[in-house]
Protein backbone atom coordinates (compact mmCIF):
# COMPACT_ATOMS: atom_id res chain seq x y z
CA UNK A 1 0.00 0.00 0.00
CA UNK A 2 1.69 3.36 -1.26
CA UNK A 3 -0.14 5.95 1.07
CA UNK A 4 1.32 9.72 2.32
CA UNK A 5 2.08 10.17 5.91
CA UNK A 6 2.65 13.49 6.16
CA UNK A 7 -0.34 14.16 8.42
CA UNK A 8 -1.49 12.77 11.89
CA UNK A 9 -4.03 10.73 10.59
CA UNK A 10 -5.21 7.64 13.09
CA UNK A 11 -7.03 5.93 10.68
CA UNK A 12 -3.67 5.57 8.25
CA UNK A 13 -1.74 4.83 11.52
CA UNK A 14 -3.65 1.65 12.00
CA UNK A 15 -3.96 0.73 8.37
CA UNK A 16 -0.30 0.65 8.54
CA UNK A 17 -0.09 -1.16 12.02
CA UNK A 18 -2.62 -3.64 11.14
CA UNK A 19 -0.48 -4.54 7.67
CA UNK A 20 3.17 -4.51 8.99
CA UNK A 21 2.77 -4.81 12.68
CA UNK A 22 3.37 -1.86 15.40
CA UNK A 23 7.06 -0.40 15.76
CA UNK A 24 9.20 -1.94 17.19
CA UNK A 25 10.43 -1.71 21.14
CA UNK A 26 13.80 -0.68 22.31
CA UNK A 27 14.70 -3.39 23.16
CA UNK A 28 13.89 -5.29 20.44
CA UNK A 29 16.04 -2.53 18.51
CA UNK A 30 19.10 -2.85 20.32
CA UNK A 31 18.49 -6.72 20.10
CA UNK A 32 18.70 -6.10 16.49
CA UNK A 33 21.18 -3.43 16.64
CA UNK A 34 19.03 -0.96 15.19
CA UNK A 35 15.58 -1.19 12.59
CA UNK A 36 16.39 1.42 10.70
CA UNK A 37 18.07 2.06 7.36
CA UNK A 38 20.57 4.35 6.18
CA UNK A 39 20.00 6.79 3.35
CA UNK A 40 19.16 5.02 0.41
CA UNK A 41 20.00 6.31 -3.00
CA UNK A 42 16.51 5.63 -5.50
CA UNK A 43 18.44 4.50 -9.24
CA UNK A 44 14.91 3.13 -10.16
CA UNK A 45 11.10 2.94 -9.48
CA UNK A 46 7.61 1.67 -10.88
CA UNK A 47 5.64 4.24 -12.47
CA UNK A 48 3.61 5.46 -9.61
CA UNK A 49 6.14 5.88 -7.86
CA UNK A 50 8.00 7.56 -10.34
CA UNK A 51 5.22 10.08 -10.84
CA UNK A 52 5.62 11.36 -7.17
CA UNK A 53 9.40 11.80 -7.42
CA UNK A 54 9.91 13.55 -11.02
CA UNK A 55 6.99 16.35 -9.41
CA UNK A 56 10.23 18.30 -7.68
CA UNK A 57 14.09 18.41 -8.17
CA UNK A 58 15.64 16.96 -4.59
CA UNK A 59 17.70 14.00 -4.71
CA UNK A 60 15.52 10.89 -4.60
CA UNK A 61 16.37 8.96 -1.30
CA UNK A 62 14.77 7.17 0.79
CA UNK A 63 14.96 4.89 4.07
CA UNK A 64 13.48 1.40 4.76
CA UNK A 65 11.63 1.08 8.64
CA UNK A 66 11.51 -2.59 10.08
CA UNK A 67 8.86 -3.75 12.18
CA UNK A 68 7.73 -7.48 13.33
CA UNK A 69 5.61 -8.25 10.09
CA UNK A 70 7.19 -6.00 7.46
CA UNK A 71 8.90 -3.27 6.20
CA UNK A 72 8.36 0.68 5.71
CA UNK A 73 9.94 2.40 2.72
CA UNK A 74 9.57 5.90 3.22
CA UNK A 75 10.71 9.08 0.77
CA UNK A 76 9.94 12.78 0.02
CA UNK A 77 8.32 14.38 -2.98
CA UNK A 78 7.22 17.93 -2.82
CA UNK A 79 7.30 18.25 1.18
CA UNK A 80 4.92 15.00 1.84
CA UNK A 81 6.69 12.09 3.03
CA UNK A 82 5.21 8.69 1.10
CA UNK A 83 5.77 4.93 2.43
CA UNK A 84 5.50 1.90 0.92
CA UNK A 85 4.42 -0.61 3.29
CA UNK A 86 5.62 -3.90 2.68
CA UNK A 87 4.13 -7.14 4.50
CA UNK A 88 7.10 -9.93 4.49
CA UNK A 89 4.45 -12.15 2.76
CA UNK A 90 4.51 -9.82 -0.16
CA UNK A 91 8.03 -8.73 -0.03
CA UNK A 92 11.10 -9.86 -2.70
CA UNK A 93 14.43 -8.48 -2.26
CA UNK A 94 16.38 -8.70 -5.21
CA UNK A 95 19.91 -7.98 -5.52
CA UNK A 96 20.70 -7.74 -9.46
CA UNK A 97 24.21 -5.63 -9.77
CA UNK A 98 26.84 -5.94 -7.67
CA UNK A 99 26.00 -2.84 -5.66
CA UNK A 100 21.95 -2.69 -6.28
CA UNK A 101 18.86 -3.99 -4.72
CA UNK A 102 15.64 -4.12 -5.67
CA UNK A 103 12.89 -3.75 -3.08
CA UNK A 104 9.14 -5.57 -4.83
CA UNK A 105 5.73 -6.06 -3.79
CA UNK A 106 3.30 -6.43 -6.26
CA UNK A 107 3.55 -4.23 -9.04
CA UNK A 108 5.35 -1.81 -6.74
CA UNK A 109 9.02 -1.78 -7.08
CA UNK A 110 12.06 0.78 -5.36
CA UNK A 111 15.71 0.02 -6.57
CA UNK A 112 18.46 1.36 -4.20
CA UNK A 113 21.82 1.37 -5.04
CA UNK A 114 24.42 -0.34 -2.16
CA UNK A 115 27.35 1.10 -2.07
CA UNK A 116 28.67 0.90 1.33
CA UNK A 117 29.20 -2.19 3.33
CA UNK A 118 26.56 -0.81 5.90
CA UNK A 119 23.67 -1.17 3.47
CA UNK A 120 24.48 -4.77 2.57
CA UNK A 121 24.40 -5.14 6.22
CA UNK A 122 21.17 -3.76 6.16
CA UNK A 123 19.80 -5.79 3.80
CA UNK A 124 21.39 -8.59 5.39
CA UNK A 125 19.27 -8.54 8.22
CA UNK A 126 15.85 -7.73 6.13
CA UNK A 127 16.21 -11.21 5.10
CA UNK A 128 17.24 -12.64 8.26
CA UNK A 129 14.12 -10.85 10.13
CA UNK A 130 12.15 -11.41 7.50
CA UNK A 131 13.08 -15.97 7.46
CA UNK A 132 12.57 -15.29 11.82
CA UNK A 133 9.29 -14.10 11.40
CA UNK A 134 7.67 -16.01 8.76
CA UNK A 135 4.79 -18.33 9.01
CA UNK A 136 5.94 -22.27 9.40
CA UNK A 137 5.77 -23.36 5.95
CA UNK A 138 4.47 -26.92 5.33
CA UNK A 139 8.16 -28.42 4.32
CA UNK A 140 9.89 -27.29 7.51
CA UNK A 141 7.17 -29.68 9.20
CA UNK A 142 8.56 -32.92 7.57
Amino acid sequence: MLVNISYNRPAISEKINAEVGKPLTLMQRVKLKGSGSPKLHITSTSIDIHNLLILDNNANICNVEMRNSGIIVMFRSLLETYALVIPYYKLNLYKGKAEEYSIHKDHHFIKVKADTPGIHKFFKKIIDHKNDNAPTQIEDLQ
